[in-house]
């Protein structure tokens, strides 16, 4: 799961702090350890925010026939987020945040 969030990142063009935001601000090593493949035990909160990030990115692949979109729709303002974006949502940091996210897409696609 971490491996794919992490490409995942990429795709999104976060930043190393962002990425750090999302995992729930591991230290700047243990990120760059996670980078490198070197993943020991991950803590409750971070399994919980790879799962919730996993499930936003699956909702934008069934929204958007070109995934290039769902990438940067993440970035775009939006109403339902106040005019901001989803990530500036994402950004405000706890998991909460996140999950209200994979909620709305959820939501905009039928739910299950």
């Amino acid at each position: 799961m971490l491996r794919a969030v992490l490409t995942l990142f990429d795709r999104w063009q976060l930043t190393v702090a962002q990425g750090r935001t999302l995992l729930g601000d591991p230290s700047e090593r243990t990120y760059q350890r996670w980078r490198n493949g070197e993943v020991a035990t991950l803590p409750r909160d971070t399994v919980f925010r790879l799962g919730t990030l996993l499930g936003i990115h699956k909702a934008l692949r069934y929204m958007f026939a070109q995934p290039e979109r769902g990438y940067t729709w993440i970035h775009t303002p939006n109403e339902a987020f106040g005019g901001h974006s989803a990530l500036d949502r994402m950004l405000q940091g706890a998991p909460t945040n996140l999950a209200a996210v994979r909620t709305y897409l959820d939501a905009e696609r039928g739910g299950w």
